[in-house]
Formats: structure tokens, sequence, C-alpha cells
């Protein structure tokens, strides 16, 4: 009797220390959290992401295939309690940063995670460094917790997947000067395309894992690509184009600033000889227009006006030549 006594009273010390000292729990400010009752997570209802905001990132065929319910998620704060068949499962959402390069399944993948190899379209292996920004979806938690395995394997695998595509069909944008020329004459060398337009392909690179957050329960918050380098047999050679491009373009440069100097100069020449010109025709005008309002006061009045210019001309001149007629 006194056996079975004992076996209840620590039966019921090891309940209250199994469950009741531990049902309460809390939520730090950067977590967040998600319940299960019998393994099943405490749902919204029948809300799936598919009908949410973040089913707009998807396409029809990937909405079924990453249609996660939407869960309750506990927010920050406490104590809270659970019961004994109940089981809380937190999720830091802190903005975390990871090498690109890193594989977070194989630590010695891409040279111990040092860069990441990458094919551009003229058949170059070209080394990439940069680095990641990646936060848990606190609308999706369902897919980072219980969707895959793990997230960011799957996220960082798909980066890598986006980034190598791009680099393999990279096109830089073509650049012409304001007469229509075509300047770069290193267009067509992948790598310097790739170095003059990292913002465009970062940016290109958070449009596209933008869906990362509903398929993965992961948010790529910004992708930062640093670095292109090339392998060490191409770096010679395309340093030499580099410098050739760039003493191309300074004459270019020198050339059409000589050629829009003279272009100014002609400009203004051209409006000088043309106000002298002007200066050189305006006293005729005026001469013709005081001639025309003599004449209209009668024939004689004209006759009247050319003979005192005469006898002006003739108190100046020092000798006069007439012709007589015979």
């Amino acid at each position: 009797m006194h056996i079975l006594i004992g076996m209840a009273i620590g039966f019921a010390v090891w309940f209250v220390l199994r469950y009741f000292l531990t049902a309460f729990y809390t939520v730090d400010q950067n977590e967040r959290a998600v319940k299960t009752v019998f393994g099943r997570a405490d749902r919204m209802g029948s809300n799936m992401t598919a009908d949410s905001p973040l089913g707009e990132t998807l396409t029809d065929e990937h909405k079924t295939r990453y249609n996660y319910p939407v869960v309750n998620v506990i927010q920050p704060g406490g104590p809270y309690i659970k019961w004994p068949w109940e089981k809380i499962y937190k999720v830091s959402i802190a903005t975390q940063t990871m090498n690109m390069a890193a594989d977070p399944e194989d630590p010695s993948a891409n040279r111990g995670g040092t860069f990441l190899e990458a094919v551009t379209k003229d058949q170059l292996n070209t080394g990439l460094t940069g680095q990641i920004r990646y936060r848990a979806a606190e609308n999706n938690l369902y897919a980072y917790l219980f969707g895959v395995k793990h997230p960011i394997s799957h996220v960082a695998g798909y980066f890598v997947s986006v980034l190598r595509e791009r680099i393999a069909s990279f096109e830089a944008p073509a650049v012409e000067n304001e007469r229509g020329a075509d300047m770069s004459i290193a267009t067509g060398v992948s790598i310097n395309d790739l170095r003059k337009n990292l913002r465009d392909l970062n940016e290109h690179m958070e449009r596209e894992c933008a869906t990362s957050a509903a398929r993965y329960g992961i948010v790529l918050d910004a992708s930062l690509i640093t670095g292109i380098d090339p392998p060490e047999e191409v770096e010679s050679a395309l340093a030499a184009i580099n410098t050739a491009h760039n003493q191309v373009s300074s004459d270019i440069s020198q050339a059409m600033a000589a050629a829009d100097q003279k272009i100014v100069q002609s400009k203004r020449a051209v409006e000088i000889e043309t106000l002298n010109a002007q200066a050189e025709v305006e006293p005729l005008i005026a001469l013709a227009n005081q001639l025309s309002q003599v004449k209209k006061n009668g024939p004689d009045v004209l006759e009247a006006y050319l003979r005192n210019v005469r006898l002006r001309l003739y108190a100046h001149a020092q000798n006069v030549i007439r012709e007589v007629k015979s």
C-alpha cells in the first residue's frame, strides 16, 4: 500500500515538474511562435497562402504546389500557457546575412564558400562574391517550419540557379551618345558588361527572388553582388582591352570636344557677319524710306532734296569734275 502511495506521489511530482512548470513560455521581441495541437498547426480557419497577397507573386502552376495553410502567429509577450498536448515552435524574424557562395548543406562547396562560379555568355568561367540578407516570413511561417526541411538551403539553391541563368544570358543595354553612335568598343565582353551593370543585376535578382516568401517562407531583403572576377588567364587580356578602351574613349572625347568647339566658333562667326550685314543694310533701308516719303510730296521736292545733298558734298570736296555737254 505504501508503495502505491509513493508511486502516486512520485507521478504527481513528475507531472507537475514536467508539464505544469513548463507550461508557461514567453516570446522575445525578435521572435514569433506557432502552436501545434496534437501535431497540427493552429490555423486561421481555411485561409491558404494562394488566396493571400503572397499568392500574387506565384504563377497558377506554383499556386497549387506551394499552397500552405495560414497559421495563427503568437506575437511577442507572455507569459503564455500551453497544454501537454501542445507544442510551441519559436522562429527568429531578425534579418540575417550569409555569404552567397556558402552552401548550408556542404560547407566545402564553392571552394569553401569563398566565391560562386558561373559561366558567362561567351563561355568564360567567372567568380562571384557577395552577400544575401534574409529573414523568416512572418506571414508564411507554415512553409518555414513545416513546408520544407531546410528553408535556407532551398532559398540559397534557388538564388544560385537564378543568378547563374542570368549571368549566362546577360546582355548589357546599348549605350549611345547624343549623336547616336555606340561609344563602347568593349561591348560584347561579358565580364565588362556585368561589372558595369552590377546594380541592374542586383535589382534583377531581387525581383526574381520575390517569390521565396511564398515558396519557402523566407524573405530575401536584398542581394548584394560585390565582385565579379575573371579567371587568372583572362585577367591580363581583359586589362589590356580595358586599357585600350579607356584610351580610345579618351581620344574620342577629345575629338568630340574639339569638334564641338569649332562648331560653336563657326556659329558665333556666322552671327557676327549677320549682324554686320544687318548694320550695313539698315541705313540703306532708312534712306529708302526717307526718299519714299520725300517723293510723296511731289517730284520737285525730290529734285530739291538731291540738289541740297550735292551742295553739301561740294562743300567738302576739294576738286569737282563736271561733265559738260558739247
